[in-house]
């Protein structure tokens, strides 16, 4: 991961986002809307540290706070029209380098990592889901 992570920050630095507001963004593409307990589990970002990446997404323009109609304690953060034309614009960059990736290795291998990834994720999620019961 080492040698392929310089290209994504490349790209997330050409558009002004960090990683972790990368990750926020990515859920929120892929969901519109999601409360702040929901996203926390969903990008494996603390609760804590989560607040203050949406606090700098939203003064940036590209997410909204809107709290619960039926429950006040919950916020939703919503993707804005901006962060809407942030994904169009990042997005084919990054699929780019997917298809690099996804080039030099054999389909079977490609296909075997993601599921590898996708249970380390169920993984820490379960374990970060966990540690926040105790």
């Amino acid at each position: 991961l080492d040698c392929v992570l310089p290209a994504f920050r490349q790209i997330y630095q050409e558009f002004g986002i960090t990683e972790q507001q990368w990750r926020v963004l990515r859920v929120l593409w892929e969901n519109d809307s999601k409360s702040l307990l929901a996203l926390a589990e969903a990008t494996l970002i603390s609760s804590p540290s989560l607040v203050g990446v949406v606090d700098r997404l939203a003064r940036n323009g590209l997410v909204e706070r809107r709290r619960s109609k039926t429950d006040r304690r919950v916020v939703h953060i919503l993707v804005t029209r901006s962060g809407k034309e942030l994904e169009h614009a990042v997005q084919p960059r990054i699929d780019e380098i997917y298809k690099l990736l996804e080039a030099s290795v054999t389909p079977s291998l490609w296909h075997a990592m993601f599921e590898g990834l996708d249970q380390i994720n169920r993984s820490a999620a379960a374990r970060n889901k966990a540690a926040q019961n105790i």
